[in-house]
């Protein structure tokens, strides 16, 4: 059924967060075409509210007509499944997210990410959902040397947040082969834009900088990551949402790879700092060397294209962490940060 229909409700899971509020003010605020009547969009964000998620991120769409924020908790199995009939999409963004707390501490990210997702899967599944989309991560991939992951890659995941995140994906990958629910997977690479959360690496190496305080870099420098901006991540999960075909995988790439040394002589250069500002230190366990994505299916498919440039979107999400230290000087006064993702 198509997911883009008038009077069509939609659960996002997560939506107080970094991606997911973002996406939920995209469809809200009218940055959808998809979602040109949004009188017609009903939206209800379940959001536990952890250290990474605040209603603030949604505050410019609090008041938009059918919107609903619950707070409360994926693994809540009362909660999710009164909350599940009726709906026609649930786009699920919920999750523990940063490795170095991964390391520190697993628990929460297999009882997160592993069965919070089998209980929205069970839900959705027992009321009809329509589209069940599971927004995923490219880390479940591994590392690769070269070439780009196509989504038939086999999972190699490091780290026992890319491990629980790869659990997740293989329970939707179950309930659409054994019980026809309508899943599609997406696999992002390392997102970035405004309101993400200061223990990222480019939030955190912007906001230390803008302070006057050194930034970590990890091991050697060479670790390579490809840049996707948050809002073609939001493009591209709304098109799986309207047109993904259930069942499938599709990878979203930004199609800009950089070193971390790459990118920290950017994030230097862009707040007037020289190296003097760089301190080494001691490698990530398991770190990962380097993520590559391919996205030809989803462009071929669905018509993705990342429109964000790298020098313009860093740009812009430079100058709003400039500009917006009431949003983040509260939290890293407030939350220890781990270290860069």
């Amino acid at each position: 059924m198509p997911c883009q229909t008038p009077g069509m409700r939609m659960m996002v899971t997560g939506g107080a967060g970094f991606i997911g509020s973002h996406y939920v003010r995209r469809i809200l605020g009218g940055g959808s075409p998809s979602y040109a009547d949004d009188a017609a969009v009903e939206v209800t964000v379940l959001d536990l509210l952890t250290y990474a998620g605040s209603e603030t991120n949604l505050a410019e769409v609090a008041h938009a007509p059918g919107y609903r924020f619950v707070h409360g908790d994926i693994r809540d199995a009362e909660l999710v499944n009164s909350l599940m009939p009726g709906m026609d999409l649930v786009v699920h963004f919920a999750a523990e997210s940063h490795v170095d707390r991964s390391i520190t501490g697993a628990a929460d990210f297999v009882s997160t990410n592993v069965a919070g997702t089998q209980i929205l899967l069970q839900a959705a599944l027992e009321h009809g959902v329509g589209k069940f989309v599971h927004v995923s991560t490219d880390e479940v991939y591994g590392s690769i040397a070269s070439g780009s992951w196509t989504e038939d890659h086999v999972l190699e995941p490091n780290s026992p947040y890319s491990a629980a995140k790869a659990g997740s994906d293989l329970l939707a990958r179950a309930y659409h082969r054994t019980h026809g629910l309508p899943v599609c997977i997406t696999r992002c690479s390392n997102n970035y834009g405004p309101y993400q959360f200061p223990e990222k690496v480019i939030p955190l190496f912007v906001s230390n900088l803008l302070d006057g305080r050194k930034v970590p870099l990890y091991g050697d420098g060479l670790n390579v990551r490809d840049w996707l901006h948050v809002d073609d991540h939001c493009q591209g999960i709304a098109l799986v949402a309207e047109r993904g075909r259930p069942g499938e995988i599709y990878n979203i790439g930004g199609g800009t790879e950089l070193t971390n040394r790459e990118l920290t002589r950017i994030l230097l250069e862009a707040t007037g700092n020289d190296w003097s500002m760089v301190e080494p230190v001691a490698d990530r366990l398991g770190h990962d060397r380097r993520y590559s994505v391919d996205h030809t299916k989803i462009a071929t498919e669905l018509g993705y294209a990342p429109r964000v440039s790298f020098a313009e979107g860093i740009a812009a999400t430079v100058a709003w962490y400039a500009e917006r230290r009431d949003w983040w000087e509260p939290l890293k006064a407030r939350v220890a940060v781990a270290g860069p993702a």
